[in-house]
């Protein structure tokens, strides 16, 4: 069966990838044994110096040297594949999947601190290891939960902002206002105007970073309860982690849904920069923008339906299915609904990736997560069977690059088994787990003073003209 095969696949990918990164991560282990440091800025602080050295030493040792050709295709189709952005926190492979500061989605949840034993990894423990490059101990981590806790009480007016909207405004359209709204309070935005010196720039960066990390979810919870919930808010419970109390601030207090919302937050947090949401931000903050107006514009991209907007899509559609063909649908009847789809004009959502060759590895990790919990759940028995019928359909089309699923194929339906069943709010879950990858970056492009992002652009008259002189 595809499906057998895909996960064959994957687990030989598994595998090698442990090898492979075997030594790099006994080492970051080894460092995280010494270190008994609680401050995350501290360790930024002695960090910065060594990177802004050695980007240094890059630019003046191979600046000249060539990363790639541009082809016409490229600029036309959206500079799909250009090597253009510097992005420390995370890379993208099109076979391996995504790797966080060196390591993958299996090795993240080996070696990074759990709420529980043998549990998912804390959001908290992948922040610090994007800002450091060290695997944290359960200490550090601790020590971040508490101190995002005591930066992540939102001002009466970021509220009275948001419900200056009408209730029936989409969920993202209420959580980008009340981000816009907390950057009155921007320390960046203070220091710059009374004439910091650049060399300080990421210092007040780190302070809106932290503090807009940590008001996200209070933020995106009082938009759900408005929306979705009578206005009825749930106070933060001061003795959760970072994901746990986000759970319980929307209402949701099964300790299997804490874990899902801590593997949720930590898979989506980061993707490499080339992404429309982090593109976005690390462009906006490249005029000097603060972290809020950047990680605002992010959201703005990550609402769209070819990017965030997908996971809201996947559930809706597989809902479809259930309706016009029930819980106990026939492969046959799947394919039909598939190329019904398909010959529509549609795309079966969830589906596909612009750079991934493979099964996503945040789809598979979703999918441990589901065989652990819901096996038996008629719409995760839906997913299932999708992954054996619509990639050998795309293949059959011959024009999709990447016919697997990825990450949205999966997580509406855990939340839907757990009750977060709105999906037109699953966007914003997407954004307050965005945030961890693109503050995290937003520090180093202050630290190591990236420039403002200026590409070249060209008509068609010129390329036609170009065009014709290199023939």
């Amino acid at each position: 069966m595809v499906f057998l095969r895909g996960v064959s696949v994957l687990s030989k990918i598994r595998s090698r990838l442990a090898q492979q990164s075997a030594t790099l991560g006994s080492v970051r282990w080894l460092q995280i044994q010494s270190a008994s440091d609680l401050d995350l800025r501290s360790q930024l602080k002695d960090l910065i110096p060594e990177q802004q050295e050695r980007l240094k030493k890059l630019k003046s040792e191979h600046g000249k040297v060539e990363l790639g050709k541009i082809t016409l295709d490229m600029v036309i189709g959206g500079m799909r594949g250009m090597t253009g952005l510097l992005w420390e926190t995370s890379l993208l492979d099109p076979e391996e999947g995504i790797r966080f500061r060196g390591l993958s989605i299996p090795e993240c949840q080996k070696v990074l601190p759990a709420a529980l034993p043998g549990g998912q990894p804390l959001p908290e423990g992948l922040l610090w290891l994007l800002l450091t490059g060290k695997v944290p101990n359960k200490d550090q981590v601790d020590s971040l939960s508490k101190e995002l806790q005591s930066r992540s009480s939102v001002p009466e007016y970021v509220y009275k902002a948001i419900d200056a909207l009408p209730i029936t405004s989409h969920p993202m359209t209420q959580f980008a206002s009340g981000i816009m709204a907390l950057q009155v309070q921007s320390e960046f935005q203070k220091a710059y105007e009374k004439g910091i010196s650049k060399a300080k720039y990421w210092e007040p960066t780190f302070e809106d970073s932290l503090n807009l990390i940590a008001r996200v979810p209070v933020v995106a919870a009082y938009v759900y309860r408005r929306i979705y919930k009578n206005g009825q808010i749930i106070p933060s419970d001061e003795s959760l982690d970072y994901g746990g109390n986000f759970s319980h601030m929307l209402g949701f207090d099964d300790p299997k849904m804490l874990e899902l919302m801590r593997l949720y937050v930590t898979i989506h947090s980061d993707h490499e920069g080339g992404n429309v949401s982090a593109h976005t931000a690390h462009l906006v903050a490249s005029a000097l923008s603060d972290p809020y107006l950047s990680f605002a514009a992010a959201l703005n991209g990550l609402a769209g339906p070819l990017h965030g907007l997908a996971n809201q899509e996947v559930l809706l559609w597989i809902k479809s299915v259930v309706e016009e063909c029930g819980e106990n649908i026939t492969t046959e009847q799947l394919k039909e609904y598939v190329w019904k789809t398909l010959n529509s004009g549609k795309v079966v959502p969830g589906y596909g990736h612009g750079v991934l060759r493979q099964t996503d590895p945040r789809y598979v990790c979703q999918r441990d997560f589901a065989l652990k919990y819901l096996p038996d759940d008629p719409l995760f028995q839906l997913v299932s069977k999708l992954y054996e019928v619509v990639p050998p359909i795309l293949t059959q089309l011959g024009k999709v690059k990447n016919p697997w699923p990825n990450v949205d194929a999966h997580s509406g339906v855990l939340l839907n088994y757990f009750g977060l069943s709105e999906a037109r709010y699953f966007t914003v879950l997407f954004g307050v787990s965005r945030s961890i990858g693109i503050c995290s970056q937003l520090i180093w492009d202050r630290a190591l003073g990236l420039p403002l992002e200026r590409p070249k652009s060209v008509t068609m008259d010129w390329v036609e003209s170009f065009c014709k002189k290199a023939a």
